[in-house]
């Protein structure tokens, strides 16, 4: 299927490895130039390398924390025209609500919910005005059942999706699509350390609790970065227009709901 979006600019936050870089590949394989972002120089450019280098497409990177306004205005400015922008950032910490205190609030409701708004805000006047736009927020199968010990990202990310709630359908009319995608176990750097607090904290090897997680889920197994990456670029196609202000679960069915 032609995905219709040959030619377009998209931003990737935290796309140097991860979910962040799997949506950059997609988008790139479809045929849209892609501005990068990540925190390590090293690992950035050697990501842009490997995608100018499997794609057609021009690869531009702006290195530092997407959660610093400086970065921020100058990933905006490297990019000028954006068609697509994809939020994203490392989730915090795991723990337990007594763990947390102001500081540790600050900076997730900084990373999770108050950066994807400020970008957000930053790219939706040229894209109103040009009626076209895809905006997708990567935030967590947690923001539909929270998970105890991911309280910091619970509730920053449900912040945001409440905020995208209403503005998605502020926008639609102008050909605005915002949609957020809600990952559950998928094999990145992340489930790596999430696996290894569980394997510290029950005294056994991780691959154990792996093996354990993969039992637990409908599928018998983990997501892939390529999977998720190809919803993305779907999402973000000419195809997904008639689709906004949704969360999009993908989890291999391990929520057990209805709706």
């Amino acid at each position: 299927m032609d995905l219709g979006i040959k030619g377009k600019r998209a931003v990737i936050c935290a796309s140097s490895r991860g979910l962040g870089r799997a949506c950059a590949e997609a988008l790139a394989m479809e045929g849209v130039d892609v501005v990068l972002n990540g925190r390590s120089e090293d690992t950035l450019k050697r990501t842009a390398d490997e995608i100018a280098a499997k794609c057609d497409v021009a690869v531009t990177h702006i290195v530092g924390d997407i959660a610093t306004e400086v970065v921020r205005d100058a990933l905006l400015a490297q990019a000028g025209k954006i068609d697509i922008l994809i939020n994203n950032a490392g989730g915090p910490p795991t723990g337990d609500y007594t763990d947390w205190g102001r500081e540790e609030w600050l900076d997730a409701l900084e990373n999770n919910m108050i950066t994807p708004i400020m970008l957000t805000k930053a790219v939706l006047p040229a894209m109103i005005d040009q009626g076209w736009g895809r905006i997708v927020n990567i935030t967590s199968g947690a923001v539909k059942a929270p998970i105890p010990v991911l309280g910091l990202s619970n509730g920053a990310r449900a912040g945001l999706t409440g905020f995208i709630a209403g503005l998605s359908r502020q926008v639609a009319q102008h050909g605005v699509t915002i949609n957020s995608l809600l990952p559950g176990p998928f094999e990145t750097d992340r489930l790596n350390s999430t696996l290894s607090g569980a394997a510290k904290a029950q005294g056994v090897e991780i691959e154990e609790v792996a093996k354990q997680r993969r039992a637990g889920n409908p599928s018998r197994r983990f997501g892939t970065p390529e999977e998720f990456g190809a919803y993305c670029a779907f999402i973000c196609s000419q195809h997904a227009g008639y689709v906004t202000g949704q969360n999009l679960l993908l989890d291999g069915g391990a929520y057990p709901g209805t709706l």
